[in-house]
């Protein structure tokens, strides 16, 4: 019997395919309901060059990716990709905090959009589909923006009460996002029952990352959550396919590494959303 968040997956993906309904190549970051009204921030995306080396899947050697030596994942001071807090002076200032744009919660949903960028931005590049030969789908891009969203999550759950607070700014941007993907792969009718299921897959997901990663966890718990929680498919093996285990061994260092590497990343950089996921390059031997 199928887990139940394979069977919404698989059903929104169905319904969306029905209506023809395709998904949108590139998102625009919309805050939550409450906060609209709250300016986001545009987040340039960085061009991947070497995403024209993924063409050919067979080119990808597996067994040699992610094995570097972790390191901070900080954008350097002069990189275009970096966005900084506006520094408005004069009237505009002023004017700027009698309407509370320099407030707390302003500054953090302004971070929000740009960390939520970032986690966007990994998991809508096409190099990570055709690196670990997975097929772009509502379900399959939901798994990386859920897995992404954990890892960012997770180090900001480190600096304490103020990165909780930030990762809640961070999930509800997220949320928002997600109900328009949702919308837009065709499902229009008890769109709030679906939601409430994808929110349970959501944590679901959390718990069994978190878990993986303990001390005490076994060695191949994080490869098994991997399988089951982005490789596994409704008409596939139920048990770890042996053809797919090189890309979900590649998949599980990716993962370890990014912790490390945002473990090493300092607040500054995750607090303002200056940092980057690791681009995906591809050993030639």
């Amino acid at each position: 019997m199928m887990p139940r968040w394979s069977r919404t997956l698989a059903n929104i993906y169905r319904v969306g395919r029905q209506t023809k309904s395709d998904m949108a190549s590139d998102l625009f970051v919309f805050p939550c309901r409450r906060i609209s009204r709250i300016a986001a921030v545009e987040v340039p995306v960085a061009s991947d060059a070497s995403e024209k080396n993924y063409t050919a899947k067979s080119e990808v050697n597996l067994s040699k990716m992610f094995r570097s030596k972790p390191c901070s994942l900080a954008l350097p001071p002069e990189s275009p990709l970096r966005i900084e807090e506006p520094n408005y002076e004069g009237i505009r200032q002023f004017l700027l905090k009698l309407m509370l744009f320099y407030s707390k919660q302003s500054t953090s949903i302004r971070a929000a959009n740009v960390i939520y960028r970032r986690v966007v931005s990994q998991a809508d590049k096409p190099a990570i589909y055709d690196v670990f030969s997975l097929e772009k789908t509502f379900r399959t891009t939901f798994c990386m923006l859920v897995l992404h969203m954990w890892l960012c999550l997770r180090r900001l759950k480190a600096e304490g009460k103020e990165g909780v607070e930030l990762g809640q700014y961070v999930y509800e941007i997220y949320n928002h996002d997600l109900e328009m993907r949702v919308s837009k792969a065709g499902v229009n009718l008890l769109l709030s029952k679906w939601m409430r299921e994808l929110e349970k897959v959501f944590y679901g997901n959390i718990v069994a990352f978190d878990t993986a990663m303990l001390p005490e966890a076994k060695p191949d718990e994080l490869q098994k959550a991997i399988w089951k929680n982005v490789f596994f498919s409704e008409d596939g093996p139920s048990k770890l396919d042996p053809a797919a285990l090189p890309a979900v061994l590649a998949f599980t260092r990716y993962v370890r590494r990014e912790c490390t590497c945002l473990s090493l990343t300092d607040k500054e950089a995750m607090f303002s959303g200056n940092f980057m996921f690791t681009p995906l390059t591809n050993p030639k031997t």
